[in-house]
């Protein structure tokens, strides 16, 4: 199982069955395939790209294009009972307001991101001197989708300040996952993805 089928797992397995999901960034539309098929749910999908929109309406998910940093006025308060922002938060261009208005439109969220402090990452920039490429960052940094670098603890304090509260976490590493809250420095310096479930 490669990084990706595990993230996809992970956040299937939290989803619960009949769940009304409202997946942001859903790319071409296969973990809300995946999430239709296994836990029955419905809901939509947000994806600013056009072809990959049509991929996804392809795989038979309910797509529509918009861009989530413009917000999500479409969409009622608690009108969901989860929202996802899977590999997107680090690339939107205003991450409160992004993650202020999946909150507000959805009872709990599900975020999940690379985390900028993994062991691996910091060796690449210590010995190497370039920003590091991995199969989780395989991008050159004039490339990069990921436009604000975050780790574990950067999430932690974000969540602390704005009030938001973690219900679970999900550590990744080797496409291996593990739960729970173990000494914060450990966790940020072996964790190469994270999964929070969080609410407000």
């Amino acid at each position: 199982m490669n990084g990706t089928q595990l993230n996809y797992e992970v956040v299937t397995d939290i989803i619960p069955k009949g769940a009304r999901v409202l997946d942001l960034g859903c790319g071409d539309g296969t973990l809300f395939s995946k999430l239709m098929k296994e836990k029955n749910i419905t809901g939509v999908g947000v994806e600013i790209n056009q072809e990959e929109v049509i991929k996804a309406l392809d795989k038979g998910a309910a797509v529509i294009q918009g861009d989530i940093d413009e917000g999500l006025k479409q969409f009622p308060d608690k009108s969901f009972d989860y929202a996802i922002l899977n590999q997107t938060l680090q690339s939107t261009e205003k991450p409160d307001f992004v993650m202020d208005e999946m909150l507000r439109v959805a009872k709990k969220a599900v975020v999940t991101f690379p985390n900028f402090a993994y062991w691996k990452v910091r060796f690449y920039l210590f010995f190497k001197g370039k920003m590091p490429k991995s199969k989780q960052l395989p991008y050159e940094w004039y490339n990069t989708p990921n436009i604000h670098l975050m780790t574990v603890n950067d999430f932690f304090e974000f969540c602390k300040k704005r009030n938001i509260k973690i219900l679970k976490s999900v550590y990744l590493t080797r496409n291996k996952a593990r739960s729970g809250i173990l000494i914060k420095t450990i966790t940020n310096f072996f964790t190469e993805e994270a999964v929070f479930v969080v609410s407000r």
